[in-house]
């Protein structure tokens, strides 16, 4: 007698499973979001009939590795985001915007390996052959021995991946076009595309080749398809950035053999992403020098330094509720830095609008800015440029007080480095720039009072 097929029903969005159909996922509250799929025998998965198990090997924890523990793939910001390079069998999950430039980051990665002598495989499951070879064509990259094909069935995939020699990298592009036999629903179904994952992950384990999944995301900027598909892969990388501007971030969410606090700065040209060394000067270049509302931000992502200009708006209103917004920053930070300078500072800001953004599109997830953000509104208001060859750093306390951040000394040699005479630090940031001039001060008050004092020299400045 056949064995009826099994039905469930599983959300799109977060992966929960009912067994019956419901307008509501109550695990994330999203609604028409649950599909009917078929079920999976639990012996599908595993590739075997149920049965008793086949006993394995045990290996001591120590051990020789004669191969190398990573390998560089040739982009210096791509590698020092992964850690080093790609461990060998590691998995990973790349994920951006439609048209941030996944697919082109990818392919120079694996043109590097290629033209260094590595074997690199580039799987496309959304484009043809003919129109992966243009872009490289565009890149100049036609001459690197890359591999390519277009396929979307894993175990057509693996069955070519296992013959010859093992590759060193292989891309799948993307993750949500792949589908395997054993589950019975349409690709890119949350139960397709973790039964996708799950095989091109054990092949990564079984081969040694460090392979990478490219993941889409939702219009909130989150990784499609189900979350455990985050728990399984070894790393997960966010690129970012915003169509507007030019540069591109690359940023470690998740990383089993690496930091997470590393970002790789990339930049979009025509030939491609250009590497960017130096991102400080980039966020500088175009900076409104003698601008009142604008602070240069001494910041720290991982073990970079990164100076990026803020910039601050505040006008008086014409709406009953006051108008805040932020592009960058935290809406949360803002609103404490400006319930601060009203409570300790007398600065009132009740019935002026407030726009506070960071210059060039990068986001700042650090309260060190809080000094920096606190400035430019200062400034803003007072109509008062502040110094040119200044930079700014220190958290803001709920009691106005201006609290100790952790690198002082890196963020002040990075500013001596770009030519900046002066700094306003919190009180214990005594060591840092050579030959810089450095302002400590203990409380916000301190800060408002020179801001204030500026635009008042300013005005006679004009009126004299």
């Amino acid at each position: 007698m056949a064995s009826k097929r099994s039905l469930s029903f599983i959300c799109q969005n977060c992966g929960a499973a009912y067994g019956r159909w419901q307008g509501k996922c109550e695990a994330c509250g999203e609604w028409n979001t649950i599909v009917e799929e078929g079920g999976t025998a639990p012996a599908a998965a595993g590739g075997r009939r149920p049965g008793k198990g086949r006993t394995f090997a045990l290996e001591p924890l120590a051990g020789e590795t004669h191969d190398a523990p990573r390998l560089p793939c040739g982009v210096a910001e791509f590698d020092r985001v992964t850690g080093g390079g790609f461990v060998r069998g590691s998995a990973i999950l790349l994920g951006g915007d439609p048209g941030i430039g996944k697919s082109t980051i990818l392919i120079q990665a694996a043109a590097k390996l290629a033209l260094a002598g590595h074997r690199a495989v580039y799987i496309s499951g959304e484009e043809a052959v003919a129109q992966v070879r243009l872009r490289a064509e565009r890149l100049g990259l036609s001459n690197a021995p890359v591999e390519l094909a277009s396929e979307t069935s894993v175990e057509d995939i693996i069955a070519t991946l296992s013959e010859g020699k093992t590759p060193r990298l292989v891309i799948i592009d993307s993750i949500q076009t792949m589908w395997t036999q054993v589950v019975d629903s349409a690709p890119g179904t949350v139960t397709q595309v973790r039964g996708s994952a799950q095989m091109l992950i054990r092949y990564a384990k079984k081969s040694g080749a460090a392979v990478i999944l490219v993941g889409h995301v939702t219009k909130d900027g989150q990784i499609a398809g189900p979350r455990v598909v985050e728990h399984m892969v070894d790393a997960v990388l966010s690129f970012e950035g915003e169509g507007s501007h030019q540069f591109r971030i690359l940023r470690a969410v998740k990383n089993r053999f690496g930091p997470t606090d590393e970002i790789g700065v990339f930049e979009m040209t025509g030939l491609g992403l250009r590497e960017v060394a130096n991102p400080s000067e980039l966020f500088l270049s175009e900076r409104d020098l003698g601008s009142p509302g604008t602070a240069v931000f001494a910041g720290i992502e991982g073990t970079r330094p990164l100076l990026v200009e803020i910039q601050a708006l505040v006008a008086p209103t014409t709406l009953g509720t006051p108008r805040r917004a932020v592009v960058g920053w935290d809406q949360s930070r803002l609103s404490m830095v400006l319930a601060v300078l009203q409570a300790h500072c007398g600065v009132n800001l009740g019935g002026h609008d407030v726009y506070l953004n960071v210059a060039g599109g990068l986001r700042i997830n650090e309260p060190a800015a809080d000094l920096a953000a606190a400035a430019a509104l200062v400034s803003s208001l007072a109509h008062a440029p502040l110094p040119a060859d200044a930079v700014y750093f220190g958290e803001v306390s709920l009691s106005g007080a201006i609290r100790p951040v952790a690198q002082s000394a890196a963020r002040l040699k990075e500013a001596s480095k770009l030519g900046f005479l002066r700094a306003v630090v919190p009180d214990s940031a005594r060591d840092g720039g050579e030959g810089m001039k450095l302002t400590e001060i203990g409380s916000l008050t301190t800060l408002v009072a020179d801001i204030a004092a500026r635009g008042a020299q300013e005005k006679r400045a004009k009126g004299g």
